[in-house]
């Protein structure tokens, strides 16, 4: 099986990066340009503290999730003063939000070296012991998607988390033989988007839990701007607001909906992203002002006009949109559900008024007006 590589971390103390230069605080980035209302880095003096990757390397870098990170620097402060790994951490949420940002800046902040792999990929415990053995003493390895691990790799692992210990069984029948190899204590940090599918004794090994929550537009903002001067890309403070509020609370698609910008603004004008650049790389994107994409609406839509509003079995939208129905359930449901635009009720889907506000419907005339609500 092939292997991920190890990443080492810095072992190095760095001081947190300064916020009281120009441009709003960010640390090391460079200043704002005076009076130009923009904030950008001079593509043609490429300066050596930005960054091509746009994920932070410091805690002290992250935006958002505030809570979190002073639950994590206490833990941290904490190990460091002990001088003994962290305890093991489970990071849960929606897609998109930082767990694997969460998981690649820790070991940075503690000095040590990483290992990364994932739930799908550890099919068998021999896939894990390779990990397990090359583990230094206080280092991370990091399982994305623990939630799918096989149940026999699952119970493997318990004897590691509690005692840093594997039993391998060596041989079969009365000639076999337990062999017990000790290993160096270090941190298993998991990612997993459904916590639910967890079997207890698993989560409950976890001696640190923390939910990662959906940003606000401010925090949104802040991560364009910081990500566009990485990108080296002038942007005006308009503009990635314009984003903020199209990237449904996700840095994620906050970045995919820059990047995708940066591409509009280099072919379609000068390479500056302003507000009605932003605005017209949305709409070509087919991104409303709230986010909602075409499949969003389209599902809106067909639950209006085919489904007199609902209720209506996920089934049924499924096969009129020509769909899936788990894609629908997975990818279109949770974000209309969170906008309060669709109910999930016993007997179906239904529509609700703030849907239909937002899709200018509530002026229709057809035989199906005045009679939903």
């Amino acid at each position: 099986m092939a292997r991920e590589p190890i990443i080492s971390g810095s072992g190095e103390e760095k001081p947190p990066p300064s916020h009281t230069g120009a441009g709003g605080g960010f640390g090391n980035l460079p200043p704002l340009n005076p009076g130009s209302g923009e904030v950008f880095g001079n593509p043609e003096e490429p300066d050596k503290h930005l960054e091509e990757e746009l994920r932070p390397k410091r805690l002290s870098e992250v935006v958002g999730q505030r809570k979190v990170i002073e639950r994590l620097q206490i833990i941290l402060n904490a190990a460091k003063k002990r001088k003994e790994p962290l305890g093991h951490l489970l990071l849960d949420g929606p897609p998109g939000l930082g767990k694997t940002t969460f998981a690649m800046v820790l070991p940075n902040e503690m000095g040590v070296d990483s290992q990364v792999t994932s739930g799908p990929a550890l099919t068998a415990p021999k896939d894990i012991l390779v990990y397990l053995t090359n583990a230094t003493y206080g280092s991370i390895l990091f399982i994305d998607e623990i939630h799918r691990l096989p149940k026999t790799v699952e119970e493997f692992i318990y004897p590691v988390m509690e005692d840093f210990r594997v039993d391998i069984a060596l041989g079969e029948g009365v000639n076999a033989r337990t062999i017990n190899l000790k290993l160096k204590p270090f941190t298993i940090i998991g990612a997993t988007t459904r916590s639910g599918m967890l079997s207890a004794p698993l989560r409950d090994r976890f001696v640190n839990r923390e939910h990662l929550d959906f940003y606000d537009v401010l925090e949104l903002t802040e991560i364009v701007t910081r990500n566009a001067r990485k990108l080296k890309t002038k942007i005006a403070p308009e503009a990635a607001h314009e984003i903020a509020i199209r990237s449904r609370g996700t840095p994620r698609k906050s970045n995919n909906l820059l990047r995708w910008t940066r591409d509009f603004a280099d072919s379609e004008a000068n390479g500056e992203i302003t507000l009605e650049v932003a605005k017209l790389a949305c709409e070509k994107r087919e991104i409303d002002c709230l986010g909602l994409d075409h499949q969003d609406r389209r599902y809106l839509k067909t639950l209006w006009n085919v489904f007199a509003g609902g209720p209506a079995g996920l089934q049924a939208i499924g096969h009129s949109m020509n769909v899936p129905p788990d894609t629908l359930e997975d990818e279109v449901e949770p974000f209309l559900l969170r906008l309060g635009f669709v109910q999930r009720t016993p007997r179906g889907r239904t529509i609700t008024p703030a849907a239909l506000e937002h899709l200018k419907l509530m002026g229709d005339t057809g035989p199906l007006a005045g009679h939903l609500f």
